[in-house]
């Protein structure tokens, strides 16, 4: 899927197909706004978040589905409920573009693991 090493959350999502893609930016962009402060970085060559210089969030594209890594199980576990209907793992969602995840949950699952982290 990479040609390259993405260097930057750009680079990562200009490699998409368009309905990966714009489901990718729909959730950076909540998380940009559920963590204004958190630093876009790219860890294990997907596109993460930092706070405060700890692992916070993460998005990923696998070829038939989209993840985002809250990057703890104690987190998945706490939301098991309101994930009905979406296939997770310890520290992963999986979803796709026909059913996104819905912005106010990814919103608390950002707010849970700021919490989490202070």
């Amino acid at each position: 899927m990479m040609s390259d090493k993405p260097m930057t959350h750009d680079d990562y999502l200009d490699e998409l197909p368009d309905d990966q893609r714009e489901a990718l930016e729909d959730v950076r962009h909540v998380i940009r706004q559920a963590a204004p402060e958190a630093v876009e970085t790219i860890s294990y060559g997907i596109p993460a978040f930092s706070w405060k210089g700890k692992k916070l969030v993460a998005y990923g594209a696998a070829a038939k589905h989209l993840s985002f890594y809250p990057m703890s199980g104690e987190t998945v576990e706490a939301f098991q409920d309101e994930l009905e209907g979406f296939a997770t793992s310890k520290g992963t969602i999986r979803f796709t573009p026909e059913n996104p995840l819905p912005a106010d949950l990814v919103q608390r699952l950002v707010a849970a693991r700021i919490a989490d982290l202070e």
